[in-house]
């Protein structure tokens, strides 16, 4: 090969080399665009992703609360508060209604600086607010952007709720402009606030219920509120031409009570007297028609005024809105027995020809339960043992019965289950399961120990004995109507179901107009009325669950008349502080004071002829002439002997009352002890003498043998110159000693 054939080879070689490095530079540089051009598809493909993912968030996820910002921007939406149903009583009495208030709200955009001081004085004038707080409010802002902390004035700003039309006349002769706004509100108003607190209850500033029937029928009561919607700019004023809605607000219904004013009047003003004379924690009490069901009046004492409930104390509020009849339990004492009795005469282990021997006590078991008459009463006939409300006759009652047959009648009566009675708050009280029920605890329930109940159980059950012998339903509501005159609800006489026969509820009827007559219940009568009834006293427990020897619960049940009973009465006094707490002088007096009121009040014909007495004032005089001049009225006294030197401070019945010939009356004087009706041994001390002792050691001395001591707190410096009752005078334990000191001069 040629040298010129050689280079030519070379020469083609390397250009053939020379291409192929061109060529593999030019497609690398192809792979990197495609690379890059990848990489930018795939960024873009993610930020698409990302925008498709947002968007869904915001348009679906999120779209319905994006939507109604939007629409509180563009639009304006009022309220219309619906008018709250009224509450009406039997005769129709409006006990609870509503009326239009007004809500003044301040539009800060609308108001000239140089105004806002003038606008703020007559605001806080006429509403009767703070004028710095009202001047607040006309320049409240808020943050219009968060990167540069921008603030602009609110477009409107709530200053206060329910102002009367009035106050809203004197606010519009003030020229305030558009600066300030007026939307209609509704008011609840009870024209009866004096009465019916626990029963009506109340409302929230919103006119929601919170307590009672308010609370209880809301729904009905409260109706649909509507609206009224409007277009707005972006300063929230109204677009001209632009669209408007409007939903009118349907009222609420009206809730028609069996109760009658009238009757409620009475109920609460002998709740109060019984409340203030025996000096007691609380009174509770039912006014029903034993017939039907029908409740004529609820209350407790302490109350309160449902125009102005006590808001700032949660805790008082609570305990004042308690309808006690119905919330609170409580062992019934003797007020059961005539539950045992009627058990024990439908069961037929006892008839109207049964004996009975009280001894003062009876032995169950190897366990002694005494009488609440430490020497007994001896003989007695059946009519006798109810009318001494004699404990071992009933237990007798009960132990014959055994636990199955008088568990099936407690539970026939309604006890362990709540009655039903529409009332806010309803227990259902405790009976101990049968299984745990020893013959002891069995003879104890036969007088009403061992058992608790509330008010609402024993007047219901009570009315099943009196009655004919059906348990009936008790209601407070009649019916509901709504505005058109529709009935939504209706209640009527409800029968739950026969316990005991006619016969029976007859004989019942008559053995407790004896108790009335002749027996502990004496201070029930009524002039003009045949009146049956029966005493109860019960224990409490003390915090440790002991029984408390100076916390009791004094009651009394009464109907009239007997052969027809058109009224059945419970009063329930809670820890009476008085000389002696027997259901006959704490209780009965007040159930006497109703059932006279309520039969008057109905125009009940008189059935029987009564020696008529006028209870003569006696107080200010010692309790042994007050003794006296009662037995010249031809009344009876109640009295501690050792206080026959004392002065009476206080009377029940109270002077002028009219009562039947024969009745007792108790007299309350500077020193009382306490004394009761329970089965239980009475725990004697001796005075220790406190003369020359200060008040620290003379404190001290007497509650080392568990005694009280009473004195003036505005005078108890210096030494004890006198107590009311002498040293080594024997008394029980719990007596209240009165003690005066004096500071002697040098």
């Amino acid at each position: 090969m040629s040298i010129f054939e050689t280079r030519t080879r070379r020469r083609t070689v390397n250009r053939t080399a020379e291409g192929s490095t061109r060529s593999a530079k030019k497609k690398r540089r192809i792979d990197a665009h495609k690379r890059k051009l990848l990489i930018a598809m795939l960024i873009a493909g993610i930020g698409f992703l990302l925008i498709i993912g947002k968007l869904f968030i915001v348009s679906i996820v999120n779209g319905k609360d994006w939507t109604n910002k939007a629409m509180s921007q563009w639009t304006r939406v009022t309220s219309l508060k619906a008018e709250r149903g009224r509450i009406l009583d039997r005769n129709g009495t409006t006990l609870a209604s509503s009326y239009t208030t007004y809500q003044v709200c301040v539009n800060p955009p609308n108001i000239q600086e140089s105004d806002r001081d003038r606008i703020a004085s007559i605001l806080s004038m006429y509403l009767g607010m703070d004028y710095d707080t009202v001047y607040a409010k006309l320049t409240k802002t808020r943050e219009k952007n968060k990167e540069t902390h921008e603030r602009v004035l609110l477009s409107q700003v709530k200053l206060k709720d329910q102002v009367d039309k009035e106050v809203i006349s004197k606010l519009n002769s003030m020229q305030l402009g558009s600066g300030v706004s007026y939307y209609s509100d509704v008011k609840r108003d009870y024209p009866e606030s004096g009465y019916y607190a626990q029963l009506i209850g109340f409302t929230n500033i919103d006119g929601d219920g919170q307590t009672g029937v308010e609370l209880t029928y809301n729904k009905y009561l409260a109706g649909e509120d509507g609206y009224q919607k409007a277009d707005t700019d972006r300063d929230n004023n109204p677009v001209p031409g632009g669209e408007e809605e409007y939903i009118e607000s349907i009222p609420g219904a009206d809730v028609i009570l069996t109760v009658d004013t009238g009757y409620q009047g009475i109920l609460e003003n002998a709740l109060n007297e019984a409340c203030a004379i025996n000096n007691a924690k609380s009174a509770s009490g039912i006014l029903m028609d034993p017939q039907t069901g029908e409740i004529y009046a609820v209350g407790a004492y302490p109350t309160f005024d449902s125009s102005n409930p006590p808001r700032s104390d949660a805790k008082t509020l609570l305990e004042l809105s308690k309808n006690r009849i119905v919330t609170d339990t409580y062992e019934p004492g003797s007020t059961f027995k005539v539950i045992t009795l009627a058990s024990a005469l439908e069961s037929g282990v006892i008839d109207t020809s049964a004996r009975f021997n009280c001894r003062g006590s009876m032995l169950v078991r190897g366990e002694k339960i005494k009488c609440w008459k430490s020497g007994g009463h001896g003989e007695e006939t059946l009519a006798e043992a109810v009318a001494n409300s004699c404990n071992p006759a009933f237990m007798s009652m009960a132990l014959k019965m055994g636990v199955d047959t008088f568990y099936d009648y407690i539970f026939q009566f309604g006890f362990d289950e709540p009655t039903g009675s529409g009332i806010m708050g309803e227990t259902s009280g405790k009976v101990t399961h049968k299984k745990y029920i020893r013959d002891a605890d069995l003879a104890r329930i036969g007088f009403g120990q061992s058992i608790s109940c509330t008010g609402m159980q024993l007047a219901t059950a009570f009315s099943a004995c009196i009655n004919g012998g059906e348990l009936l339903k008790p209601y407070i509501v009649s019916q509901i109507v709504d505005q058109s005159g529709n009935v939504l609800v209706k209640n009527e006489r409800t029968v739950v179901r026969r316990v005991i026969s006619p016969t029976t509820s007859a004989t019942i009827r008559s053995l407790l107009r004896g108790v009335v007559e002749k027996g502990s219940g004496k201070n029930a009568q009524v002039p003009g009325y045949s009146v049956g009834g029966k005493t109860g006293t019960s224990q409490k427990y003390d915090d440790n669950g002991q029984v408390s020897s100076s916390k009791l619960v004094a009651s009394f049940i009464g109907f009239a008349p007997v052969e027809n009973p058109q009224f059945v009465c419970l009063i329930i006094v809670d820890e009476p502080q008085v000389p002696q707490v027997y259901g006959s002088t704490v209780a009965a007096p007040f159930v006497q004071q109703v059932l006279s009121a309520a039969l008057s009040y109905a125009g009940v014909t008189p059935d029987i002829e009564s020696q008529i007495a006028t209870v003569p004032n006696v107080k200010g005089i010692t309790v042994d002439q007050a003794q006296k001049a009662l037995k010249d009225a031809g009344l009876e006294a109640i009295y501690l002997e050792t206080e026959k030197d004392s002065t009476v401070t206080n009377q029940s019945p109270a002077a002028n009352t009219q009562v039947v010939r024969g009745s007792t009356v108790m007299l309350y004087s500077t020193g009382y002890t306490f004394f009761s009706e329970l089965n239980e041994e009475v725990e004697m001390v001796k005075v220790p003498s406190v003369i020359g002792k200060d008040r620290i050691d003379a404190q001290d001395a007497l509650k080392k043998v568990g005694l009280i001591m009473d004195y003036d707190r505005q005078s108890c410096a210096g030494e004890a110159v006198y107590q009311d009752i002498m040293e080594d005078y024997e008394v029980p334990v719990g007596t209240v000693i009165h003690v005066t000191f004096e500071v002697k001069k040098k």
